[in-house]
């Protein structure tokens, strides 16, 4: 399979372009830094570009059969409109490109998901990161109307640790408490995902 990974140099995308390397899929990493990539710019195609303009995603969008979104902020909270910026530059991209599958990831509490969030959770999505889940609500909300062969996946909060390999995914997960999942397991997911139809137009929670 020809994938097309937005957010490759990112502690999740990282572990996507890794799984698919192993999996002998045909890897395009959308970057802004390349030099990010180190010793896997050897192993996939590199197209330098900013994920909120159409003309570059465009640019590295052709030929391929799928696109998946890793893209996120490690390191702010504050969202910039990066998500909504970059949805539309993705879908219009996408379109363009003849390219109807998106997986993207988003994270468990924004949208709907906030209904059934835990009282722990909820203060933390309603204050530290309103803005950044504000701006992720209507980039989800875009891509779910963009007649694309969509799935949108919500992980609970991120770590760095090592794949379990096994988890909980499913349309509708209450919670307890405040719980995680490895990176390295939403990749695997998201991984999985772009290559059957079982989460087309889902919108899985996913957490341990």
């Amino acid at each position: 399979m020809k994938l097309l990974i937005l957010g490759a140099t990112g502690p999740t995308g990282r572990h996507v372009v890794d799984l698919a390397l192993r999996s002998g899929d045909s890897v395009t990493t959308f970057v802004r830094n390349p030099a990010a990539l180190g010793d896997l710019a050897d192993k996939v195609t590199v197209v330098n570009g900013d994920a909120t303009s159409h003309r570059d995603v465009l640019a590295g969008a052709a030929g391929h059969d799928a696109i998946v979104s890793a893209l996120g902020r490690s390191t702010s909270v504050r969202a910039d409109e990066l998500f909504t910026r970059s949805s539309a530059a993705v879908i219009d991209a996408a379109k363009e490109a003849g390219i109807s599958r998106l997986v993207w990831l988003s994270s468990f509490g924004v949208g709907h998901t906030l209904d059934w969030s835990s009282t722990t959770q909820k203060a933390i999505y309603r204050t530290l990161l309103r803005s950044i889940y504000a701006d992720k609500d209507i980039a989800d909300e875009r891509i779910r109307s963009s007649g694309l062969d969509w799935t949108v996946v919500y992980p609970t909060r991120l770590t760095h640790g090592p794949a379990k390999g096994a988890y909980k995914a499913g349309d509708r997960l209450p919670m307890k408490g405040n719980p995680t999942i490895s990176r390295a397991d939403v990749a695997a997911f998201m991984h999985q995902a772009a290559h059957d139809s079982e989460w087309i137009h889902r919108s899985p929670v996913i957490t341990d």
